[in-house]
Order: structure tokens, then sequence, then C-alpha cells
């Protein structure tokens, strides 16, 4: 595994913020109305954890140097992969039918709860490092 790098923490999360605001803007003046309802509701739902989890990891920079490097870089790889797991298969789940990829579906479907597993593993790994004990 990487060492842990708060710059590239930072660029991260300075990179997922943007995204999900612009995503967000195209869910609200984009595509709906040509979504059916639930389908919009899960853009937005995709937008909102994206948002979070990018503010997560800009929550991780700030805690370089209480928490170790290992569990850091641990905990950005798995919100990384969460929101592309989870707030991917969602965008894409839910613009299926504007971008004629309903045969993913299928695919697709397992995907996003994986992608939430991923979110809690970061969080609960997070949790145990915090409890773990510092070299002062």
């Amino acid at each position: 595994m990487e060492t842990y790098r708060s710059e590239r923490t930072l660029a991260w999360a300075a990179a997922i913020l943007m995204l999900a605001v612009a995503l967000g803007a195209f869910g609200a003046h984009g595509i709906r109305g040509k979504v059916d309802p639930q389908a919009w509701q899960n853009w937005g739902t995709a937008a909102q954890y994206q948002f979070f989890h990018g503010l997560a990891l800009l929550g991780l920079v700030a805690l370089e140097n209480r928490l170790p490097a290992r569990v850091l870089g641990f905990v950005r790889i798995l919100f990384l992969l969460g929101i592309l797991c989870f707030c991917g298969s969602l965008y894409l789940l839910a613009a299926r039918d504007l971008l004629g990829i309903q045969s993913w579906t299928r695919a697709l479907g397992p995907i996003t709860p994986l992608g939430g597993l991923m979110f809690i593993t970061g969080w609960g790994a997070l949790l145990a490092g915090a409890f773990r004990k510092q070299p002062r």
C-alpha cells in the first residue's frame, strides 16, 4: 500500500467535490423531467453521498498528524472506491434510459451496495484508528 499523502487526498477531495456540485446541478437542471422520479431521486442520492465523502476526504487531511498514515491511506482508498462504486453505479442506473444502457442494470445493481459497504468499512477503519494509541 502506498504511503498516505495529504496533498494527494486534498486534490482528490477538491476534484470529487467539484464534480459533485457539477453532477448535482446537472441532475437538477439537465435530467429532471427526462427520467422517472425514482431515477431522479437516485441521482440526488448519488450526488449527496459523493459530496459527503468528498468532505470526509477533506477531514482526512485535517487528521494527518493525529492518526497513523496507514489508517488514513486505507480509509482514503475505501472512500474513493465507495464513491466510484456507490455513486457511480447510482448515476449510471439513474441515467440508463438516457444513455441506452438498460441492459447494464443487472450488472450495476450489485455494485451499489458494494460501494456502500466500502463507505461503512472506511468509517469503521477510521473509528478503529481513533482508538489506536499514537506514539508521542
